[in-house]
């Protein structure tokens, strides 16, 4: 695929950018991934990682980094006026199971999120992109250093603002709320527990003044609040004068921006991440569908197949446009006052249920299959002394043979492969007769049969004409 020079080039290492590095890295694909700021990011922002993105966490082998640098989100004590508090939960606590084994939004400052990423990873600071020029084969690139480089391809991963994307025309549809703002800061203060994520609403009780969230591994609270002519110090102080703010670090102005491209791809060009869909951060929904972008597009990058590389978009811009919505309700919410805009109950928002079911790579052959199909997230199960997410983990496709006692495909040896009798897996899978089940590298189904020819037909598709 690559010829000996050729390289892919991420531009942007946030999140999204380290993610896809991470990806390429453990498939020993050469890339560069350079980042315009001098200084790796150091704000809170983003803090919620969805029980999907932490299964894409486990496949990458970095989850136990991030849950020793984590929690569970904690519970809202809300100080009502009058004195009077309440508590609640914006979800409530889910109990694990053998399908499910991170059920809960794990709390996680961004700052901390890229940097356990970026660990190993050759970030190049203080160098943007210019001028991009698309080849026969690949993309000249003018970096902000005036180097002047040729990739094979080029993601542009760098943020809502994006470079890239402006370099490329594409537009960037939808609508920024001008009036709809929202000050962020990350303060150390004194004379408040670090129990509870702290709400004040305003005096009539429904709207909202001020949140301070406690972030683990670390002195800090989030700061969210209305913009003001007040401080930080004062606004603080106006909502309780025995809290005494001692440090402001990172403060950023949010304003509604709901966005997002008509097109992922542009020659030899992928946008991802918040250059290709900007959300508000109500329901903790842009940072996961960034990473979830990169984990889509690695492993396709790195066949490097025309065809497959078009499943990209097709696959991720429904994802983008349904996210955007629900992010949007939520928003919208919070804006009107309702009683429960702070509520997080609905299933969706843990991003398990995202599925590609009917897109291009969703190839379901059985008569009739069960409540899991091709297209869908492949569930966590026991099986024997290990599980199905001890058998997916790591850069491969994987074949599930369920119940097989019959040959295998042929070409089979290109695959991880492991026949499964244990009744749980079947349970999980809702299989009840001899299935054959190719689990794609990022962890979907994408072939489901009960006629091993199926899967021959298939694997080109996802492992490449000549693998």
């Amino acid at each position: 695929m690559f010829t000996e020079s050729e390289f892919i080039l991420i531009v942007g290492a946030g999140p999204t950018g380290l993610t896809l590095a991470g990806e390429l890295q453990r498939r020993a694909v050469p890339f560069r991934i350079v980042e315009r700021s001098t200084e790796p990011f150091t704000g809170s922002r983003g803090k919620g990682l969805q029980p999907r993105t932490q299964e894409v966490l486990d496949d990458l082998g970095l989850l136990d980094r991030f849950r020793a640098a984590g929690s569970d989100y904690p519970e809202l004590l809300i100080h009502l006026p009058g004195g009077q508090e309440m508590r609640r939960r914006m979800d409530p606590l889910h109990e694990a199971t053998p399908q499910v084994p991170y059920p809960n939004m794990l709390m996680v400052p961004q700052w901390r999120t890229c940097a356990l990423l970026a660990e190993g990873v050759p970030v190049e600071l203080g160098v943007g992109v210019t001028d991009l020029e698309q080849l026969e084969r690949g993309v000249r690139v003018t970096l902000s250093t005036s180097e002047v480089v040729v990739a094979r391809y080029v993601v542009g991963a760098d943020g809502g603002q994006s470079t890239v994307r402006k370099l490329l025309g594409v537009p960037f549809e939808g609508e920024t709320h001008e009036t709809e703002r929202m000050v962020i800061a990350d303060v150390r203060l004194t004379g408040l527990d670090r129990d509870n994520w702290h709400i004040w609403p305003g005096d009539d009780a429904t709207s909202f003044r001020l949140g301070l969230c406690p972030l683990p591994g670390t002195e800090d609270f989030q700061l969210t609040a209305p913009p003001s002519d007040l401080s930080v110090e004062e606004l603080v102080a106006s909502v309780d004068p025995s809290i005494k703010v001692t440090h402001v670090g990172w403060t950023s102005h949010f304003r509604a921006n709901i966005r997002m491209v008509s097109r992922y791809r542009v020659g030899d060009v992928f946008l991802a991440g918040d250059a290709a869909h900007v959300h508000s951060p109500a329901g903790g929904q842009g940072l996961n569908t960034g990473i979830q972008d990169a984990y889509n597009l690695g492993w396709k990058l790195a066949v490097g197949e025309d065809e497959l590389l078009d499943t990209y978009e097709s696959e991720r811009l429904p994802i983008a446009a349904g996210v955007l919505g629900i992010s949007t309700r939520l928003h919208r919410a919070h804006v009107d006052g309702d009683e429960d805009a702070m509520s997080r109950t609905d299933p969706v928002l843990r991003q398990l249920s995202l599925s590609y079911r009917g897109g291009p790579l969703a190839a379901e052959h059985r008569a009739a299959p069960g409540r899991v199909r091709a297209g869908d997230r492949a569930p966590d199960s026991p099986c024997g002394d290990t599980t199905i997410f001890d058998l997916l983990r790591g850069p491969h496709a994987t074949l599930l043979a369920f119940s097989w006692s019959g040959d295998l495909p042929a070409a089979s040896e290109k695959l991880a492969v492991h026949r499964i009798s244990d009744e749980a897996a079947l349970a999980a899978y809702d299989i009840s007769s001899p299935t054959l089940v190719l689990v794609r590298p990022d962890n979907y189904l994408g072939c489901a049969t009960t006629d091993s020819s199926g899967i021959s037909a298939y694997m080109p598709r996802v492992l490449g004409q000549d693998r």
